[in-house]
């Protein structure tokens, strides 16, 4: 097979992502801290990212399907996989073969898996009031669970990213039913729920955005390192002289005599056209705005006070992902998960 060299690339600091993964594991106390390695690690590689973090200690994980759980066999000694969307009739055969626990999310779950899980341990999410996945409360003080080898009992907050007080509800919430239901361990805190305080962090955490560069609270500010640096190769550098347009729908008109850095990305790779009027890049320290709309694998930057650049250059894209969050009005999951297959992965 021919190595063919990709005009897309994302820098990935390994360093940063285990320094996040150390803050988060200090502010849950006493808990243990997880990572969610879903939409195969947000977008940087699930397989990755469980290598790097189980080195650093991380033993927890999850997945959001069976499909993604089989992508990670074998898995590194003595971690923990579990399976957050639970067991469908078409997911029992890779649930018994699989390393990996289902997290049961309904009463039709727990039926499946106490007729044909063999008596092996699951975990459990019960809804406290984000009305998602999750047994209702009653349902499991009813005696849902009853005989089953519980290994973690999970619910999942609904508005830690704001100063709501639901969080304060959930919590009480969840400490009832800690002290009703047996579990071996009991977790609740996301990103988010980890920046609350160590009230939330019960037994296990499970952090996601926070990982990978994003910032869930203020709390975080300041802490939580950028892990994704996006970068693409200038395919022409051309002149454009004052008053001409630049591409599609002619939205942007040349002040001056412009010299425009036209890139091999767009919004195939997930780069949007929100970003239009707010994105940006360097190259050499210079600052690169972009110009007019993004298309499907083409975008420019006016590159005017960039002398010297030409073909074949890499510009570093701006993915801070709170400020380019609030520049797009994208999510910060939206900003990472969205990023392309074009993109060549590198660790650093």
């Amino acid at each position: 097979m021919i190595a063919v060299p990709s005009p897309l690339r994302l820098s990935l600091d390994r360093d940063a992502l285990v320094a996040n993964w150390r803050w988060l594991a200090g502010q849950g106390g006493a808990a243990a801290c997880g990572a969610a390695l879903k939409a195969d690690g947000y977008g940087l590689g699930a397989r990755a990212v469980m290598r790097h973090l189980a080195a650093a200690g991380c033993r927890d994980f999850f997945v959001a399907t069976w499909a993604e759980a089989a992508a990670l066999t074998p898995l590194p000694a003595g971690v923990s996989l579990s399976v957050l969307h639970g067991v469908g009739d078409s997911d029992m055969i890779a649930a018994r073969l699989l390393p990996a626990r289902p997290v049961l999310n309904s009463i039709e779950q727990v039926r499946r898996w106490r007729e044909a899980g063999e008596g092996r341990p699951c975990d459990v999410m019960v809804d406290t009031g984000i009305n998602r996945l999750g047994l209702r409360v009653d349902e499991v003080l009813g005696g849902a669970l009853d005989g089953l080898a519980v290994e973690t009992l999970l619910s999942h907050l609904a508005s830690a990213d704001e100063d709501s007080d639901q969080n304060a509800r959930q919590l009480a919430a969840f400490r009832a039913l800690r002290d009703q239901v047996p579990a071996r361990r009991y977790s609740l805190a996301n990103s988010a729920g980890v920046c609350l305080g160590a009230d939330y962090g019960f037994d296990l955490t499970r952090p996601g955005i926070a990982l990978y560069g994003g910032t869930p609270r203020s709390e975080a500010a300041g802490h939580i390192r950028q892990v994704v640096f996006p970068a693409a190769r200038v395919l022409q550098v051309r002149t454009v002289p004052a008053g001409e347009t630049v591409g599609y729908g002619a939205t942007w008109t040349a002040p001056r005599d412009s010299r425009i850095a036209v890139v091999n990305m767009g919004y195939a790779d997930g780069y949007l056209r929100c970003h239009a009027g707010n994105g940006g890049a360097t190259w050499q320290g210079r600052a690169l705005p972009l110009v007019g709309r993004v298309s499907m694998d083409l975008i420019a930057f006016d590159a005017s006070d960039a002398a010297g650049i030409g073909e074949g250059n890499w510009l570093d894209l701006d993915y801070d992902l709170p400020d380019v969050s609030a520049r797009s009005g994208l999510s910060q999951y939206e900003l990472l998960t969205g990023l392309g297959s074009r993109f060549e992965r590198v660790w650093r």
